[in-house]
């Protein structure tokens, strides 16, 4: 049985367009399946600094640049704190913890070249990524669902269904970019529920909305905002998406969730309402779409590569958006995977071992990613004074750039876990009573 295709790509999300534009230009024949027809609505409309190098790479950015999308230099916390925050000048932290900012170029960062990336309206940047892999020479079929990959033959045979017909298309090897439909790790059983995060998104658009109305500083009120609630683990995201529409989310645990009976509205307006001026500031804007929910949000897979396939993007993980880490995870796992599959491709072995690097640098960023977001989860005030703290800020800005996959554990990592341990440790410790109640395991995840 000969291969159709070299490469059969499941998914035409951000992960699979990209890993498709990496491939066509390598002079790989690739396919992509996408269930979907572009364009269609995808949450996760902001993106940070460790996405430009890749779209640079694969040629899209000149694209992304006239797409008149909002640009993005930094972004923003805010508390729900309106009163200062005891903290007794604990490890030298006296910073004011109620609010935070950071400027992407504040640090260097390899294959950066601009000040800012983007806040994107996903319909239109995803069409953008898919479209451009099809320029480049990659075929592209939308409208096409994968049911199953059969890996018992000589090759691998993706199984879908075609304008109503069943299909099978033998390839070379399978790259998974489902995004969270998960096809490969579903099927393989891979997929592992996160330990901690449970959590749940609801989400909407708002045309009119004065951005400047909780920004502390009114020239950065074009920065993604992350507003905190005073309810446990909660929190609202705030990114612009055109001159006068702003996508609003609200994130709690699903648990919470439950309690409102699948009342999604009941539940957006009544967590806002805990802080009275973000709800003034909601109820004096249009909302000009339905609310949407997001659950299922978190899981791991003990495995992301193998014998001829690989997952990449969120098939291979998720991990809470808080710090926009969705498609910087799709675009760099795509990135990486590429050369070990371009390897592959030459060397005609697609066995796993050849994938090996790429699951150690997927893992080791993810893992960043992961740590970084349980602690702020933890002892959410302690990562606005990290950011006000000279001794640790640029750490945190590299991560909060997506520079996650070459180094080791960044330094600021392990200051905050031992004083998060420390204030654990501690009932009447003045912080204590700002800890949230997620909680890390003390181990990280093994996958």
């Amino acid at each position: 049985m000969d291969a159709q295709f070299d490469i059969g790509i499941i998914g035409g999300g951000p992960a699979g367009s990209t890993m498709a534009s990496y491939l066509a230009k390598a002079g790989i024949s690739v396919a992509v399946f996408e269930s979907e027809n572009f364009p269609r609505d995808h949450v996760g409309e902001s993106l940070v600094p460790a996405t430009t190098p890749v779209l640079v790479e694969i040629g899209a950015m000149e694209k992304m640049e006239k797409a008149g999308f909002p640009k993005k230099f930094g972004a923003a916390w805010t508390s729900a704190e309106d009163r200062d925050i005891d903290h007794n000048g604990f490890r030298g932290l006296t910073h004011d913890f109620r609010a935070a900012e950071i400027l992407f170029s504040e640090r260097d960062q390899e294959g950066v070249d601009r000040d800012h990336t983007f806040h994107v309206d996903r319909s239109k940047f995803d069409l953008i990524l898919l479209k451009h892999a099809e320029e480049l020479g990659a075929k592209v079929y939308q409208g096409v669902r994968v049911g199953k990959v059969d890996f018992d033959g000589e090759l691998p045979v993706i199984e879908a269904k075609m304008a109503g017909q069943k299909v099978h298309v033998p390839v070379r090897m399978v790259v998974d970019a489902s995004g969270r439909r998960t096809m490969l790790g579903s099927q393989e059983k891979f997929k592992v529920a996160d330990p901690v995060f449970n959590q749940y998104a609801v989400h909407t658009w708002f045309d009119g909305l004065d951005r400047k109305a909780l920004a502390v500083n009114k020239d950065q009120a074009d920065y993604i905002f992350i507003h905190f609630l005073p309810v446990s683990d909660t929190w609202v995201w705030q990114i612009p998406i055109t001159e006068t529409v702003t996508s609003i989310g609200v994130v709690s645990q699903k648990a919470r969730f439950r309690e409102y009976e699948g009342d999604r509205k009941k539940f957006f307006w009544e967590t806002v309402a805990s802080r009275p001026e973000l709800l003034d500031v909601l109820k004096n804007a249009e909302q000009v779409k339905p609310l949407k929910t997001e659950g299922d949000y978190s899981y791991g897979m003990r495995q992301i590569a193998g014998d001829n396939f690989v997952l990449i993007g969120d098939a291979a993980r998720f991990v809470d958006p808080i710090f926009s880490s969705g498609v910087s995870v799709a675009l760099n796992s795509a990135r990486i995977a590429s050369q070990d599959i371009i390897a592959a491709v030459q060397a005609g072995d697609f066995s796993k071992p050849r994938f090996a690097r790429y699951e150690e640098k997927l893992r080791r960023g993810v893992r960043n990613w992961y740590e970084f977001i349980t602690i702020y989860y933890r002892l959410n005030i302690l990562f606005t004074a990290f950011v006000q703290d000279d001794r640790y800020r640029l750490d945190v800005l590299k991560m909060l750039q997506g520079d996650v996959y070459d180094d080791e554990e960044p330094k600021a990592l392990s200051a905050m876990r031992e004083i998060v341990e420390a204030v654990e440790a501690d009932p009447g410790h003045l912080w204590h009573p700002y800890l949230g109640d997620l909680e890390a395991p003390s181990a990280k995840p093994n996958f």
